[in-house]
């Protein structure tokens, strides 16, 4: 019996450091002190983050969209997700949220009440913005209209419910190194910056393996089925366009077949749309310099 209380005590003790070493971890305020917002800036980094196509209530149009009440679905193998309010209501969204709270939050997937955000925010993408990025964005967020619908809870089965294994997915996936990297010009840099950071395209277009990290190497950007069960997304490595098709196609959404894009990538075009034409050619710049080796 000596043995089995040994067991449990060792047992216990494990559980303990594996918790310890995947807690919830955070940023001091500090980090950001001195930063002057930009409003102008914080603007920019939202319509790239595609922060109200998620956010937003589905089917909303025009400035409907930055209200950003939540509710929208997105169905994984792990359960399905709801966005959540992020407007500016104080207890509904993040009315009362710091800098430093969205920060957290996109750097580390820490809520203000130090608990795990499931990745599908996802923080694996937004963890390569820089402070001066969330410092702009969260003063461009802060002028958005508040709205008091509560965020509708995720429907996740056991054992993915259990928010503490999240800190065991982060120490295996979550870090800040660039999948491309090596000497990049100013162009391909700030391709790199929108399509790994803000623009999160991995998020479709990169295959999982089985614990929902993303595969690199090769396979970054080769596509990836629909979690939704609905076709996949297309691989990029292979795309046959022209830098200047994935351009227009980013601008108009029409391809160089003169089809047009559909589903959630009509609200990614209709952000990009939004950006200058030097970014939406650094975006096809990175396209065209896959695959990763």
């Amino acid at each position: 019996m000596r043995w089995l209380v040994n067991f449990i005590l060792l047992a216990l003790v494990v559980v303990a450091i594996g918790l310890w070493v995947t807690r919830p971890k955070t940023d001091d305020a500090d980090l950001l002190a001195g930063l002057t917002a930009d409003e102008a800036h914080g603007e920019e980094v939202f319509i790239a983050s595609g922060c109200a196509s998620c956010h937003m209530v589905e089917g909303a149009t025009d400035e409907a969209k930055l209200v950003l009440a939540g509710g929208q679905s997105f169905p994984s193998q792990f359960g399905t997700f709801r966005a959540p309010n992020i407007s500016t209501d104080a207890e509904a969204g993040i009315g009362d949220w710091e800098a430093i709270d969205l920060w957290n939050a996109l750097h580390h997937g820490t809520s203000p009440d130090g608990s795990h955000y499931y990745p599908v925010l996802p923080y694996s993408a937004y963890i390569h913005l820089e402070p001066q990025d969330v410092v702009d964005l969260h003063a461009y967020m802060m002028t958005l209209p508040a709205d008091a619908t509560p965020s509708e809870p995720h429907d996740v089965p056991f054992p993915f419910s259990i928010r503490a294994s999240l800190g065991g997915w982060k120490l295996l996936f979550l870090d800040d190194d660039w999948v491309m990297q090596g000497e990049l010009s100013p162009e391909l840099t700030r391709g790199r910056e929108l399509v790994e950071a803000m623009g999160h395209c991995a998020e479709c277009h990169t295959p999982r393996n089985l614990l929902g990290g993303h595969k690199t190497g090769a396979e970054w950007m080769s596509g990836a089925p629909n979690p939704a069960g609905r076709g996949t997304f297309p691989d990029l490595v292979t795309l046959d366009w022209s830098a200047g098709e994935i351009e227009e196609y980013l601008n108009s959404g029409f391809t160089p077949e003169f089809d047009s894009a559909g589903g959630h990538m009509a609200l990614v075009v209709e952000n990009f749309a939004q950006l200058t034409a030097e970014d939406r050619a650094a975006v096809a710049a990175y396209v065209k310099a896959l695959p990763i080796q």
